[in-house]
């Protein structure tokens, strides 16, 4: 499939999957190159044959939905994020929880891929806040609709291109090295629970003080999809907490019950408006 021939048929049909084609425009080779091996394996010639396919066998539709999956993922993405989910958002969070008296910090990671993110918090919290927190206990739901990707993130390991934001004193304390890169160790894999959902159907039970929801919703799908997630997931935060997206990502324009936090990282925070 060409770029052109590529481009042609995103367009067409990534709207019947409410998905949008402004996210797909950097990644498209990689979603061109899962097409190519479809149209392969069904003996179809070019992306016009795929179309016709596609509307004569709706089921389809499901394994083409599962080709536009994107999975860019690695420990601590966008530095400065984490830098002030460190300094700001988890402290003030955890303070919130012990006033109202929650007995650990939940937190979910949507969309978590191989879990990079979702371990990234749960290091976070251990080496640099849960001594000066008064020891609260956190506790991470991580979701992803690929099944494979979350076999991985339940083995922990990674190799180098997911490692290379990371810091040498988390390498040195957190990861043990094992064949082809490094594994994180079991003290800080407890506590996370990875789960097979697709957040546009189903969200886990909460309430959570922090939704990371970063580079998916706000990216990949359509604005009405986005206003259906975005307004779920509120339903399952806490008053008060927070909602990280990607840092190029903004809140769709109907969606209430979120206040600006700290905006230029993509954090908000759940105000009673979604109520």
């Amino acid at each position: 499939m060409t770029d052109r021939e590529c481009v042609e048929f995103l367009r067409w049909a990534l709207p019947v999957l409410r998905l949008r084609w402004p996210g797909f425009r950097r990644v498209r080779r990689q979603v061109a190159k899962r097409i190519a091996r479809r149209m392969a394996e069904l003996r179809l010639a070019d992306g016009a044959s795929y179309r016709a396919h596609l509307e004569t066998h709706p089921d389809e539709w499901l394994r083409l939905d599962a080709l536009c999956r994107i999975s860019i993922s690695r420990f601590r993405r966008d530095r400065a994020v984490w830098h002030a989910l460190g300094e700001q958002v988890l402290p003030e969070l955890a303070r919130l929880a012990r006033s109202r008296g929650d007995p650990v910090l939940r937190c979910w990671s949507a969309g978590c891929a191989s879990g990079e993110e979702a371990y990234s918090l749960a290091i976070l919290w251990h080496l640099e806040l849960r001594a000066r927190l008064a020891g609260l206990p956190l506790r991470v739901t991580a979701t992803d609709a690929d099944s494979h990707l979350l076999e991985r993130a339940r083995d922990a390991r990674f190799g180098r291109s997911s490692l290379k934001e990371v810091p040498a004193q988390w390498l040195a304390e957190a990861f043990e090295p094992c064949h082809g890169g490094h594994r994180v160790r079991a003290r800080y894999r407890e506590g996370i629970v990875f789960e097979e959902q697709d957040v546009r159907r189903e969200v886990p039970e909460g309430p959570f003080h922090l939704v990371l929801c970063r580079n998916l919703v706000c990216t990949y799908f359509e604005e009405s999809l986005q206003t259906e997630i975005l307004t779920r997931i509120r339903g399952v935060s806490t008053p008060g907490g927070a909602l990280a997206l990607g840092i190029h990502e903004a809140l769709p324009k109907a969606i209430v019950g979120y206040a600006d936090w700290l905006p230029r990282y993509g954090i908000y925070r759940a105000d009673d408006a979604g109520r």
